[in-house]
């Protein structure tokens, strides 16, 4: 199957039905009774970024700049804002590239949040000194609960495989700082991503953006598939926007999302940049329990994040 045959898939339109459900603002099996009183909303994806360059300057090796003109002076207000506003609880805030390994912005943020915020870090794998930076930022700032790789089509700059030294040296700093590995990765590294899974048994590790599966084929999807047989994989509800245009609720990736969320199972789901609403319609048929699991009792569980 050629992947723009595997695109169209994807975002092909289901049935009248489900689009009428999103139009008429219905919301799946959101419990309105009966949750249990312990559920939390959690999402993992939001970045922060700063009007003020010169306090929050882009790193020389950002690999995108946004427009400071277009950005808050005061990105944690505007974010919290919207959490109140979605009924979201607590969040893991994303370190962007563009900061590359400065993390000044998302330490002053989470400072100012604590209860309600943790972050991730990023680290360039072809930098010898990276393991040596993590676990300096691990020691110092357990709010900082994952470190980030980048590899998909039109992302290879970081690392060319997730067997090259430095991408296991740094890893391997993560796992001794009991850090979760989140991979921002495409089809095309996932084989390569789950060699270094099983080299190291045990390390949690998070996938990004449901693995971007508009950068690849059917055939490398599958190797995305088969890291649900590793039991500490994680799947990210994310990124639905990289291949649906029918947001809100994204209903023609309800097909697609119902085979990912079947393979990982509701235990190993987690929200991100998504409203809870969204995926009240993505897990239509399921029980307020599994759908309470996937909105962030799984990140609490994960993150022992009482």
């Amino acid at each position: 199957m050629k992947r723009s045959e595997f695109i169209s898939g994807l975002t092909g339109l289901l049935s009248v039905g489900i689009a009428s459900e999103l139009a008429a603002g219905t919301r799946g099996n959101k419990p309105e009774v009966g949750a249990e009183k312990n559920d939390v909303i959690i999402e993992w994806n939001a970045h922060l970024f700063s009007s003020d360059v010169e306090k929050y300057p882009f790193h020389a090796k950002a690999t995108y700049t946004p427009d400071p003109g277009n950005l808050p002076a005061d990105p944690l207000a505007k974010y919290l804002k919207h959490l109140d506003e979605q009924g979201i609880d607590k969040a893991v805030v994303v370190h962007p590239e563009p900061y590359g390994d400065d993390h000044r912005l998302i330490l002053d943020a989470l400072k100012q949040s604590p209860d309600r915020l943790k972050g991730t870090c990023l680290y360039y794998p072809k930098d010898p000194t990276a393991p040596r930076k993590l676990a300096a930022l691990a020691n110092e700032h357990p709010e900082i609960v994952a470190t980030r790789f980048h590899a998909h089509r039109g992302k290879e700059n970081y690392l060319d495989s997730f067997s090259d030294t430095g991408v296991r040296a740094l890893w391997k700093a993560a796992v001794d700082h009991n850090m979760i590995i989140e991979l921002h990765i495409g089809p095309n590294y996932a084989k390569s991503a789950g060699e270094a899974i099983k080299a190291f048994p045990g390390c949690k590790v998070l996938i990004d953006h449901l693995a971007e599966p508009h950068t690849g084929d059917a055939v490398e999807f599958a190797d995305v598939l088969r890291l649900a047989d590793y039991p500490n994989v994680y799947m990210k509800f994310s990124g639905l926007a990289h291949f649906a245009k029918d947001a809100p609720g994204f209903p023609s990736a309800r097909t697609f999302t119902s085979q990912v969320i079947k393979a990982y199972g509701v235990d190993r789901m987690v929200m991100g940049g998504v409203t809870p609403d969204t995926v009240d319609l993505h897990m239509k048929g399921y029980s307020d329990k599994d759908i309470a699991k996937v909105k962030g009792n799984n990140l609490r569980d994960l993150l022992n994040w009482g």
